[in-house]
């Protein structure tokens, strides 16, 4: 409304008809409309030489279209660990529709599989509800609640910080810890926190889309699953170091 008084008020000052203003507007140009747009980013992909001195290829990867509110996402995981006769492990393929519900952050919620990608393999099927986006000074964050058919439930937080060197090269710390809310026989998971995980990459890139990078981890399991691991005989510790790029088209 007060826009509209503004208006007439300039008009009239400079001399213009409602008539006139009212023939100035129509060549005014059509609003920008609402559009649809995507991407496919693969944040690591990368081969890891473990201190068991095991050669591991993983994926970590993530495609969205959609508008700025509305978005279908598409998530997935896995790594296979080269020449031991095991196959795949699938660590989560996701389907959910975003919502952006702030500035930086989205609410996601959908379906999801995970489990060994062979013929006999038993994958287990949950709901997922996820909080991702961008936390104050700038980390990444990804929380995801998964609820599978038995009604086990996991927590398992992502975040990860893009410290600038320079305009094309970056370090970047990483944290993933994963708590099991309930325990489950069938899928061999001790409840309690399970695991943490704490990567540090350095990245440079060739063009904005492209970006190899080599890096390290530790990774270490905590409380009843340590417990577990150690009673097995298992190790219960992970080292490694990591080459690989980070890609988006």
């Amino acid at each position: 409304m007060k826009q509209v008084l503004a208006a007439g008020l300039i008009a009239s000052t400079l001399g213009f008809s409602d008539t006139a203003l009212a023939q100035s507007k129509d060549n005014w140009p059509s609003p920008i409309p609402d559009e649809n747009f995507g991407q496919v980013l693969f944040d690591r992909l990368e081969y890891t030489r473990n201190d068991e001195q095991q050669n591991i290829a993983v994926w970590d990867m993530q495609a969205w279209y959609g508008g700025d509110y509305h978005r279908l996402v598409f998530k997935s995981e896995g790594e296979n660990t080269q020449n031991d006769g095991m196959p795949t492990d699938l660590e989560r393929a996701e389907v959910l529709y975003g919502y952006l519900v702030s500035a930086f952050w989205s609410v996601q919620v959908g379906l999801g599989t995970k489990g060994e990608l062979a013929s006999d393999a038993d994958m287990e099927n949950y709901a997922v509800i996820s909080y991702q986006g961008l936390a104050p000074y700038w980390f990444e964050m990804e929380n995801s609640l998964r609820i599978n058919e038995d009604g086990d439930m996991q927590f398992i937080n992502e975040t990860e910080y893009d410290w600038q060197l320079s305009q094309v090269s970056y370090l970047q710390p990483r944290l993933e810890i994963v708590a099991n809310l309930t325990e489950s026989e069938k899928y061999n998971r001790q409840s309690g926190l399970s695991n943490i995980r704490i990567g540090l990459r350095y990245r440079h890139e060739i063009t904005r889309e492209i970006a190899p990078y080599v890096g390290v981890y530790y990774s270490e399991a905590l409380g009843n699953t340590a417990d577990a691991l150690n009673a097995d005989g298992e190790p219960t510790s992970e080292t490694g170091v990591v080459l690989g790029a980070r890609i988006w088209f």
